[in-house]
């Protein structure tokens, strides 16, 4: 099995503690070569400034690219392109641009007065400045806000007619998702990357909870499986096996590359990636 290329996503630090794991998550991980390190970005552009200060030390330390998420929640467009232009000052030329969550837990996205109506707005307004290399979020499984999975690869289309070079899929259970996934949107007449987005799972409550907020199906046998797990202290060995399976299956039909959604504990994502092959290439440097 070819060993596929892998990136990783971090969540900018909110406290020392916070950013001495951070550091400690990309001093594990760095060594594997990956195409990049994405930084989130909180709702309503909440850790905006965190995000900025996490990508330059990233892009600094470990000399790799890095990738900075971009919302178009409660902000102007001229508020959002300067977030984004600060980024290119820094030499942070890759953006995740996404719509964003509603703000204070709403259940619908109202766009700013002044701001991008959506992702495409975004993502067209970023690809005119010619400045970046965008990625885009994609659903494997319906969106909470889509009535249908149709919709879904539609709302994806437009994101690639609109400018974006990649998408990275939500997190999922099953290669199948993914791979049913990539097949309706190849019918569609995409043809630009898809990337799986993988999230090797560190606590399976946390994890099950998010899923159901972002309607990702959750197979019953897990429930079971982690509950045995839990009870005979093997939860992370699990974890290992099923996402190490799941992420081979996935490499073994064509899939090259593999987005891993740290959670800033890169344990799991790192004993993932060796069982895939993916070894020790670089070291970081410059430590700040």
């Amino acid at each position: 099995m070819t060993s596929p290329a892998v990136s990783f996503e971090v969540f900018p630090p909110k406290s020392v503690d916070a950013s001495f794991r951070l550091w400690d998550t990309a001093q594990a991980l760095a060594p594997l070569a990956p195409r990049f390190f994405s930084v989130t970005y909180g709702a309503g552009g909440s850790t905006r400034d965190l995000t900025h200060d996490s990508a330059h030390v990233l892009r600094r330390t470990s000399g790799l690219p890095v990738a900075a998420h971009l919302t178009c929640v409660g902000a102007s467009k001229a508020e959002t392109l300067e977030v984004a232009n600060s980024f290119a000052e820094i030499g942070v030329t890759d953006i995740v641009a996404l719509r964003g969550d509603p703000e204070n837990g709403a259940a619908t996205f109202t766009p700013h007065a002044d701001g991008f109506a959506d992702s495409v707005e975004l993502i067209e307004a970023l690809a005119n400045t010619g400045k970046f290399t965008l990625r885009v979020g994609a659903y494997p499984e319906p969106h909470p806000e889509s009535p249908d999975q149709a919709q879904n690869v539609e709302w994806l289309k437009r994101k690639f007619d609109a400018g974006a070079d990649e998408a990275i899929t939500q997190f999922f259970f099953e290669a199948e998702t993914f791979l049913r996934f990539r097949d309706a949107c190849a019918a569609a007449g995409i043809t630009k990357p898809i990337t799986p987005g993988i999230m090797p799972v560190t606590n399976w409550k946390s994890a099950r909870n998010f899923a159901t907020r972002c309607g990702a199906s959750v197979p019953a046998a897990l429930d079971e499986a982690y509950a045995a797990a839990i009870r005979d202290d093997r939860h992370d060995l699990l974890s290992t096996a099923l996402c190490t399976e799941m992420c081979s299956e996935l490499v073994s039909e064509g899939v090259e590359n593999l987005h891993f959604y740290t959670l800033n504990r890169p344990e799991l994502t790192r004993a993932v990636c060796r069982a895939l092959g993916v070894t020790a290439q670089t070291s970081l440097s410059d430590v700040a």
